[in-house]
């Protein structure tokens, strides 16, 4: 299993912070924002699961140890100075919002998800309120590769796979008792790690059950292929046009991430195909590679700018925001990033 690069990944990346920025920038009536962190989640739990097999049949065991360091070392650095950052900018009256040490503390470990739902005590800066679903994937990173070694050790794949679809049935019935009776409000089913992991472990799921980079690589699409693909595409727009509220926080989840399955495998397969060529291209990749830190600053340079440039110019505002935000996380790779990534190279 060679899984140093797989095919349309970054490309993928691209596309869903491409997503997000537009919804942010004042696009979000015709821009589905939301769905480009359902496949940042979708694609986490692809990418981890397949690390997580690979390390598995080379070694028969899983270093958590080593895990742990890796994500520290990939995510948190960037994370905090973004923080220190938008703390700086609200010093000088440049963003709005504020600084506390409560606020501080649910950022820094991973509780920005139940600190915007619950609204606990402590003021953030403007714009870092998109850092709930980073708190959402570090409580996957923190749970799943236990449970994938001791679901993974003791049975065979099928049975992975029906433990796995199991428990994305037993959070769509969470959520329709959340929303059904207990009435909660939207952010409470957005948000929340509880009724948003399942987002994440179809990706494992995909990884588990059906990986594409395990099969081998036909250079055609057949008419089956076609027409899944086709099925899988129409599937994802039903979701954004059926507009009713409980649906959006219940079954949506559940479908947008059975239909994501198909395209991560037909984009992963066959990657040089007309269909999926762009997103294999070098601006794509390199989009891609930088998407992290793209989302990190996004919204607090979109705060800034509507605040004293382009509060009615979108398109300027996009441009100008995507720019910055480019400018940023060529920064932070260059500088910090390239460091740490020596040091999870290490603990490889």
């Amino acid at each position: 299993m060679d899984v140093k690069m797989i095919p349309s990944l970054d490309g993928i990346r691209a596309i869903a912070v491409l997503l997000v920025v537009f919804s942010h920038a004042g696009l979000g009536h015709l821009i589905p924002g939301g769905f480009g962190v359902t496949t940042f989640f979708f694609l986490s739990g692809y990418l981890i699961t397949t690390l997580l097999m690979h390390e598995y049949e080379e070694n028969l065991k899983i270093n958590f140890k080593y895990f742990f360091i890796r994500r520290f070392f990939r995510l948190f650095p960037p994370l905090l100075i973004t923080i220190i950052v938008s703390g700086v900018l609200v010093y000088f009256g440049l963003l709005g919002g504020g600084v506390s040490f409560e606020g501080l503390f649910f950022q820094i470990f991973y509780l920005a998800n139940y600190h915007s739902i619950f609204n606990w005590l402590g003021d953030i800066p403007f714009g870092t309120g998109v850092f709930w679903s980073l708190a959402v994937e570090e409580h996957f990173y923190l749970i799943f590769p236990f449970i994938f070694y001791f679901i993974f050790k003791s049975h065979n794949t099928k049975h992975v796979v029906i433990i796995l679809l199991s428990i994305c049935l037993i959070l769509l019935i969470w959520r329709y008792v959340l929303v059904y009776y207990f009435d909660v409000e939207q952010n409470r089913t957005y948000y929340a790690t509880d009724t948003r992991i399942d987002s994440i472990l179809f990706g494992c799921i995909l990884a588990i059950g059906y990986n594409p980079i395990l099969h081998k690589n036909n250079s055609k699409m057949n008419v089956m292929s076609y027409f899944v693909l086709f099925l899988s595409i129409s599937g994802i727009l039903v979701t954004f046009l059926y507009r009713d509220p409980l649906f959006r926080e219940t079954l949506r989840y559940t479908l947008q991430g059975i239909f994501l399955a198909p395209l991560f495998y037909f984009s992963i397969k066959y990657h040089k195909h007309l269909f999926f060529r762009l997103l294999n291209t070098k601006a794509f990749i390199k989009l891609g590679q930088h998407s992290y830190f793209i989302y990190l600053i996004h919204y607090i340079l979109i705060n800034i700018l509507e605040e004293f440039a382009f509060k009615n110019n979108i398109i300027a505002l996009i441009f100008f925001s995507l720019l910055g935000s480019l400018v940023y996380a060529v920064l932070l790779d260059n500088i910090i990033d390239v460091h740490f990534r020596k040091l999870r190279k290490k603990y490889r």
